[in-house]
């Protein structure tokens, strides 16, 4: 099993890399703006169970597969990269009508379809999954043995940290929402600005990585 002061060392390497706001944290910021806590906190619990995905997949040696293969890396960041811009135009879209939403206060924001989404955004992070390709087996005891039950440990550690830290940049996004909902046009311009953040997101994800 993994010692003690290796499992610490991952956690603070993590908790530097999670703390500064990155493409997680601003595609939850953009679902808080445009449909409030509820969501943002579910696309937090969809997009956790993405990573934990790649986690499982670098475990069972996937990960090796995406990280010397430029091809299969390209391809995934680009289905990431497309799957965050068609949200953010969605969101663009609607944004004229989140006045309504937010009054009714029902579930259509917070539900199965968020986790999805969220969930589909975890899973297609290639950045995620080159991460984990890297720096879990760095952090394994060899000597130990069980090295795939190490990186899920690992992985819940990291996942752990993500979720706090997610879970709160989320929770101030949709408090300072509030302020915007009392008026009809704030809340367009909050609509409008979580889309473009997302679209925003989906390119510089498309532009950015591995140059080899």
């Amino acid at each position: 099993m993994v010692s003690p002061d290796r499992l610490a060392a991952f956690a603070a390497l993590s908790f530097l890399l999670i703390v500064v706001p990155g493409p997680s944290v601003l595609f939850v910021i953009g679902r808080a703006l445009a449909h409030g806590r509820r969501a943002a906190l579910t696309t937090v619990a969809g997009n956790t169970l993405g990573a934990y995905v790649l986690v499982v997949a670098v475990a069972l040696g996937v990960g090796t597969v995406v990280e010397r293969s430029v091809l299969v890396f390209t391809a995934l960041k680009l289905a990431g990269a497309a799957y965050l811009v068609y949200l953010g135009v969605k969101a663009w879209r609607q944004r004229g009508s989140l006045r309504a939403a937010v009054a009714e206060s029902g579930p259509a924001h917070g539900g199965l379809r968020t986790l999805g989404e969220g969930f589909a955004v975890g899973v297609a992070n290639p950045k995620t999954m080159v991460f984990f390709a890297a720096v879990l087996p760095q952090f394994v005891d060899r000597a130990q043995g069980h090295v795939p039950v190490q990186m899920l440990l690992l992985g819940l550690v990291f996942n752990a940290i993500a979720v706090i830290s997610d879970g709160v940049w989320g929770l101030a996004a949709s408090s300072a929402r509030t302020w915007f909902a009392r008026s009809p046009r704030r809340l367009s311009a909050v609509g409008g600005t979580g889309g473009l953040t997302m679209i925003g997101l989906g390119v510089t994800v498309a532009l950015t990585g591995r140059k080899d």
